[in-house]
């Protein structure tokens, strides 16, 4: 947002602050300046150029178009000048650039002022038109000047051209309340009676005060053009002001309303609607002028649109509105949407004579959520989206009114119209000393604290012995709580004015750990000794990853389809990721990344739930071919797994494992444990890779951290090794082809409880000598008496025991 120091001056009554004091206080109070600049408004200020007369003038002897001048600039100085101007003649006052000047044309070209010879004759100048000055488009002669022109005043006093210094400073979003000229003033003004710099260092003072100009009883109204104004939506407009004016002259704007507005970086368009621009910059209240002879009825009407209502703004693009859009309109169309763009034929013209001004309050949600929908952003919605004064609008149309009735002329054709349904009361917040001591560190002067709060315009009510009672202004939407104001205090006080206190409290709470840091601390590392690189992706996604995906959370007011949604799983935006470095020619990935991922559910009070998660990908080849293996080992299913087991051992997780179906990955193995799922591993499918544009197979996991964080690192329980030899013992079963190593593991537990220490499969058969629905398994069997040496009969018995129930309910047979 750009501020110009010489209108901030006519805020307040300090004219002795330079512009690097204003830039070193506003800083200090959180307006940081991110750059200050000097505006000229011709460029260079025509450094150089003085006003000259013309003494002789003769033909030059070498050119029929050219003619040689004796020109005065001042102090005896004679200058030799050839000139080219039809219209040059002797005893005129004229502009002359003299040697060493540079001039920036009308047309942007640079031209330094040499001595020089022009076909033959020496020139030590130049005699200048208006475009060769920079000032105008006229190049059909030189300028002459009055005859009582005094010789040798610089040509910048005599255009009276305007110089200033304008700020560039980095609104915050919550600082609504300094989106204009008087905002930065209001504050600049509480530096200056608190602890500001220089000669008002460690003074309270109240002499510096801020003023709004031009506020004057306007002329009595004609009544010749009363304009009727209802409002239908009060939620969306809670305060409407507005007034007629006719008679009028639309033409370009005075020469200070220019300089004011340029320096700022605005485009003068004409003196109407800069006027309303400048009191917007000027107080930060939006404004519209429309042309009294658009509005329908003599009556403005603020609404809702109508469901695909058609409209064109000012931009002549047509647009169609939703219900929730707030529309100023006529007895029959919009003629504006509210806050944010005004309409083609409403605006004010060069033909327009009668105009009606409105200022309003609208709702800063609403203005904020028609904006971002129709991609408007404006002036006016900058300043309604965070907030503006409600108090305003009738000072606002107040200083338009005057000002354009002191250039454009006219009258006020109605009685100014303020339409208020519910007044906006005040932030009512209760101050205490001994808080605002406690937060800031420091105990502050009592009567800075007061003289602050009522530099940057809040109320005291009522004073107590450790504290006040305040009514804050709704212009500070960012100022509701005791720490608000707190904040306030503080950030005018300064915080470089805030000493150290030469101690550093702390406190530490013994053998507290948290877990969540240590699993995640504990994950990273392993993963990256594995060769991973961590990955960060946005929580927002693309709406269209989630068709079909069931709990998907989409955004009310989306900024683009492309972040339309918050992410329901860490896969989208790591084949993203995969998809990245693939077209950067890196196709051996390995990557994983911790976030949360979003879901609805159907029912509850808190319909919305986050889930943490590690997610982890890899693709391409494991290692590169070398003279131990020619052929390059390609990452599988199994490598992925190999990692997750790795994690889980690591953070001394026990867990059981089973297949299951997903919608995105085929392959799947869940990990469980006690029926809780705590990670899933698998291969990505083909159609969901096309989508992201990849070709080479891919494999994908999930850590789910919320239930891991309950089972990581929990005591281990010692058991003394038993004193007594273990005996193993092979099965070679010939089992049905659907029977899963899982089955016969969990059975055989079940079915020995007492000495069964391990199952392990050393060799799967299928083929010769196999039947074609049949598969064989190798078992070892692990067998240990904690109390005693197993007997043989005892080891008989229990394979026995084994055999028969394999035999039995899965169809097994022992090979022999």
């Amino acid at each position: 947002m750009k501020i110009s120091y010489n209108w901030l001056k006519t805020l307040i009554n300090n004219q002795d602050i330079t512009p690097e004091q204003v830039s070193i206080a506003l800083t200090d109070c959180g307006l940081e300046v991110e750059s200050m600049e000097s505006f000229e408004s011709v460029k260079g200020m025509l450094k150089g150029v003085v006003v000259g007369h013309v003494l002789e003038i003769e033909k030059h002897p070498n050119a029929d178009k050219l003619s040689l001048t004796k020109v005065d600039v001042g102090n005896g100085t004679i200058l030799r000048i050839v000139c080219g101007a039809p219209n040059v003649a002797a005893n005129q006052k004229v502009l002359v650039s003299t040697v060493g000047s540079v001039l920036h044309t009308f047309g942007g070209d640079t031209i330094e002022i040499k001595k020089s010879k022009i076909r033959g004759e020496i020139s030590e100048g130049m005699i200048c038109a208006e475009d060769e000055l920079g000032i105008g488009n006229s190049h059909d002669g030189i300028m002459i000047l009055p005859e009582d022109t005094k010789v040798g005043m610089p040509a910048a006093e005599y255009l009276k051209l305007y110089t200033d210094t304008v700020y560039e400073i980095g609104l915050t979003p919550n600082r609504g309340d300094a989106a204009s000229h008087l905002g930065v003033a209001r504050d600049l003004v509480a530096v200056l009676n608190t602890l500001s710099f220089g000669e008002y260092r460690g003074k309270v003072s109240n002499t510096n005060q801020t003023h709004l100009n031009g506020i004057k009883e306007l002329p009595a109204a004609s009544g010749i053009l009363n304009i009727d104004v209802k409002i239908e939506d009060a939620t969306g407009c809670k305060r409407y002001s507005g007034i007629a004016l006719s008679g009028i002259t639309v033409a370009p704007s005075p020469q200070w309303l220019k300089n004011y507005i340029n320096a700022i970086g605005l485009r003068s368009i004409n003196n109407i609607v800069d006027v309303t621009n400048f009191v917007m910059h000027e107080t930060g209240q939006p404004m519209h002028a429309f042309d009294a002879h658009a509005i329908e009825g003599n009556k403005v009407v603020v609404r809702r649109a109508k469901a695909g209502e058609k409209f064109i703004t000012l931009d002549e693009v047509e647009r169609t509105l939703q219900a929730t859009d707030l529309v100023i309109a006529n007895a029959k169309n919009a003629m504006c949407i509210a806050g944010v763009f005004g309409g083609l034929h409403s605006g004010v013209s060069d033909k327009t004579t009668a105009i009606f001004l409105e200022a309003a309050y609208f709702d800063a949600s609403s203005v904020r959520k028609t904006s971002k929908r129709l991609g408007l952003k404006t002036d006016s919605s900058f300043r309604f989206e965070r907030g503006t004064d409600p108090e305003m609008t009738v000072n606002a149309l107040n200083r338009a009114a005057n000002l354009i009735l002191e250039i454009a002329g006219g009258q006020v054709s109605s009685a100014l119209v303020d339409i208020y349904p519910e007044k906006v009361e005040p932030f009512k917040v209760a101050f205490s000393y001994s808080n605002c001591d406690s937060l800031i560190g420091k105990v502050i002067d009592r009567n800075i604290i007061k003289n602050i709060l009522i530099s940057v315009g809040i109320e005291i009510i009522k004073e107590g012995a450790d504290g006040l009672l305040l009514h804050v202004p709704r212009y500070k939407y960012d100022v509701t709580r005791e720490a608000d104001v707190i904040e306030e205090v503080l950030r005018i006080y300064g915080m470089n004015n805030v000493e150290l206190s030469g101690k550093i409290s702390f406190s530490m709470t013994p053998n507290k750990v948290d877990i969540t840091n240590k699993v995640d601390a504990e994950i990273a590392t392993v993963l990256a000794n594995e060769g991973f690189y961590e990955a960060m992706s946005t929580s927002l996604t693309k709406g269209a990853y989630t068709q079909n995906d069931e709990g998907v959370v989409s955004m009310l007011n989306p900024l683009s389809s492309d972040l339309s949604v918050l992410r329901p799983t860490l896969l989208y935006g790591m084949l993203e990721g995969v998809n990245y470095n693939i077209n950067h020619k890196t196709a051996d990935i390995k990557l994983f990344e911790s976030g949360k991922t979003y879901h609805k559910k159907e029912s509850g009070e808190f319909p919305y739930y986050e889930q943490k998660q590690v997610a982890l990908v890899i693709s391409g080849k494991l290692h590169d071919a070398n003279h131990h293996q020619p052929k390059p080992a390609e990452v599988n299913f199994y490598t992925l797994k190999s990692y997750i087991e790795a994690v889980l051992a690591k953070l001394g997780i026990t867990f059981k494992a089973q297949n299951v179906k997903h919608k995105q990955l085929s392959g799947v193995h869940q990990y469980q444990v006690n029926k809780k799922v705590i990670a899933l591993v698998g291969e990505v499918n083909k159609p969901v890779l096309k989508s992201f544009d990849v070709s080479q197979p891919v494999f994908y996991a999930e850590l789910y951290l919320d239930a891991i964080y309950n089972l990581a690192f929990k005591p281990v329980i010692y058991a003394e090794a038993s004193k007594f030899p273990s005996v193993k013992r092979d099965l070679a079963l010939l089992i049905d082809k659907q029977v899963t190593y899982a089955e016969l593991e969990k059975l055989a537990f079940e079915t020995e409880r007492n000495f069964l220490k391990e199952v392990s499969l050393f060799d799967v058969y299928e083929g010769d000598k196999i039947p074609a629905n049949k598969k064989s398994y190798a078992l070892s069997f692990t067998l240990q008496n904690a109390e005693a040496t197993l007997t043989d009969n005892q080891i008989t018995n229990t394979t026995n025991k084994l055999i028969k129930v394999f035999e039995e309910k899965l169809n097994a047979t022992v090979r022999s």
